[in-house]
């Protein structure tokens, strides 16, 4: 029997998740929070350069990854911010084709009387709150710009993330859950025995986490066909995202994804009694729809393991795992409750069913 909900041990954790800023490129005060949790969990952790490494008793018997790094602001000048994932430095590892990058210039006139609270990038010292007042494309810049009140006096490169918590209402969770949300779900991982290897890695919005992973396994001279990465996937409303608990996937707009380990993720849906739908079907079966109305056609979306597969030329491969969610990349960012209990039975089943 599985429970209609995350256990409460799960969502206490998550709501602490999200309270910690963690903006692109300025994620370290997240981690340092993250490490404790794991280091109380038994967990022994390794930092390297855009990746916290946590490993248990057994650390190849199974690899997962989550992204910590979540979207908010950076401040480029007087009273003035840039969307932080796009921001010129970002700019050389981006290609135009993540959902990210096709979709955020809708999203300014959803910014605007957000409050917002500026910290120091690198110990995650508090520098004060503000409101977003305009939020503004600009063609020559390629990116969001925004004005903050109140926190017109800012150093440059000073991230500023959403002022968050997690609401619970209804049946449903709410903030921007990713990825606080896959970064709790491998804690509380570790937290229920998981012997392997675990992943928190950086810049993924700003498409670089898949370069930091890769160096990982290069540097120890490993190759796997087993990695489990953890995401949300966005739906257009909440009657398309609750049509499943999970999202699967076969491959991306990169790479097919290892065909034996999405099988053992069917089967241990089928276990637990989860739904579940695969995001690359999803999106084949919907463009038709779209084209027919004068909308353009929807990639099959650019995923930190599809370039990671791409890159490794065979010897780094596996899946992912996602919540389905509404509301993309905003402090609305909304799942089913009972989707993240599923999300959390079908990672535990399919990391235990290999041992690890």
């Amino acid at each position: 029997m599985t429970a209609a909900e995350p256990p409460l041990g799960f969502l206490d954790l998550l709501k602490q998740l999200v309270r910690q800023p963690s903006v692109v490129g300025a994620e370290q005060p997240f981690l340092r929070y993250v490490q404790r949790e794991l280091e109380e969990a038994g967990a022994r952790t390794t930092a390297w350069q855009g990746l916290l490494v946590a490993e248990g008793a057994a650390p190849a018997s199974g690899y997962v990854s989550a992204h910590v790094d979540r979207h908010g602001l950076v401040c480029t000048g007087p009273n003035e911010f840039q969307y932080a994932a796009f921001v010129a430095r970002h700019r050389g590892d981006l290609q135009g084709d993540s959902v990210s990058e096709q979709t955020f210039r809708t999203l300014a006139s959803r910014f605007v009387g957000a409050d917002v609270q500026a910290y120091e990038e690198t110990w995650g010292g508090y520098l004060g709150q503000g409101r977003i007042g305009s939020a503004t494309y600009c063609e020559r810049r390629g990116n969001l710009m925004f004005t903050v009140d109140e926190l017109a006096d800012l150093r440059p490169g000073t991230p500023v993330a959403w002022l968050d918590r997690l609401r619970v209402d209804s049946g449903r969770i709410a903030a921007q859950l990713d990825n606080a949300l896959g970064a709790a779900a491998l804690v509380w991982l570790f937290r229920s025995g998981f012997r392997g290897t675990g992943f928190f890695s950086t810049q993924e919005e700003a498409g670089r986490s898949w370069r930091f992973l890769l160096e990982w396994f290069q540097r120890f001279d490993r190759a796997t066909d087993r990695l489990l990465v953890l995401d949300t996937s966005p739906y257009p409303d909440v009657d398309a995202a609750d049509a499943q608990d999970v999202v699967l996937r076969r491959r991306d707009a990169h790479a097919p994804f290892a065909g034996a380990m999405v099988d053992e993720l069917v089967a241990a849906c089928g276990e637990v009694g989860a739904r579940f739908g695969f995001k690359d079907e999803y999106i084949e079966r919907t463009n038709p729809q779209r084209t027919a109305v004068g909308k353009a056609p929807r990639s099959l979306g650019v995923t930190e393991l599809g370039r990671l597969v791409a890159a490794a030329g065979g010897r780094v491969t596996g899946t992912t795992l996602q919540v389905p969610t509404t509301d993309y990349h905003t402090a609305d960012e909304s799942a089913s409750l009972r989707a993240v209990a599923r999300f959390l039975d079908v990672l535990l089943v399919a990391t235990r069913s290999r041992g690890a």
